[in-house]
């Protein structure tokens, strides 16, 4: 039997490959915007319809955003979480998935990631500075109740943007964007007391892990996130609609 063909790259998929490299290496830079179309028609040596596809290729890949108009141009779109969880989000909603099954996930790794914020050696430079910080936005605006909730995910966004594993972050970083998006009614119907001990208890919760990590406990460090997460979910609501994407930000 004859092995089959291997179709070859089209000139339009050789462009969009080059320009795709030059964004993912960072030599273009988020908000840069494409060269005009002159400069590339010179650079490439192609046909205006090959390079019209080729922009068309990053745009679909959402590595560009092509404007229109006097002020046009192709503006570099650098891969972040954001879009990613947006793109997860739109999978997770074509599954029916839930904001539950975003919480149960992670339950299970966020809680690794506060382990490995504990073994890194740089911890007391790189990660607890950090994180005291939010800990102290969370205590000087412990009272503004609208506040508490985007607090208190900065600090879990901080957790793992801080554990030193880029794939970790990206992964986990783009589950906690969805998180995010689907908390917006995050306490029981409670008298203000009630919500009052829950954010203490929150609170008291991020103080133990950050001096966990700074102890470099990995052990700890692992199960105080793990009661704290599991703590949270029993008192978030709306675990079980389904995810919607149009929710998740995509900046």
């Amino acid at each position: 039997m004859s092995a089959p063909r291997v179709r070859a790259p089209r000139v339009a998929e050789l462009v969009a490959s080059r320009l795709r490299d030059d964004i993912l290496s960072g030599r273009l830079k988020e908000g840069d915007v494409l060269p005009a179309q002159e400069t590339l028609f010179a650079e490439f040596g192609v046909s205006p319809p090959a390079l019209r596809e080729a922009i068309h290729i990053l745009e679909s890949d959402g590595l560009i955003t092509v404007r229109r108009g006097n002020v046009g141009g192709a503006v570099v779109n650098q891969p972040s979480s954001e879009r990613t969880a947006h793109m997860i989000s739109m999978v997770l909603q074509t599954r029916s998935a839930s904001p539950a099954d975003v919480s149960e996930a992670l339950l299970h790794m966020e809680p690794v990631c506060a382990g490995l914020c504990a073994a890194r050696e740089d911890r007391l430079t790189e990660v607890v500075p950090f994180l005291e910080a939010e800990l102290a936005t969370q205590t000087a605006q412990f009272d503004d109740v609208a506040k508490y909730v985007p607090n208190a995910r900065r600090f879990h966004e901080t957790l793992v943007a801080r554990c030193g594993n880029e794939s970790m972050i990206l992964l986990i970083g783009s589950l906690e964007v969805i998180w995010s998006a689907h908390e917006s009614a995050v306490w029981r119907s409670e008298d203000d007391a009630a919500l009052a001990t829950t954010r203490r208890a929150a609170l008291r919760d991020h103080q133990r892990l950050v001096d966990a990590i700074r102890d470099g406990n990995q052990g700890r460090a692992v199960k105080l996130a793990t009661d704290h997460l599991a703590a949270a979910r029993r008192n978030t609501l709306g675990l079980d609609r389904t995810i919607e994407a149009r929710l998740i930000p995509q900046a």
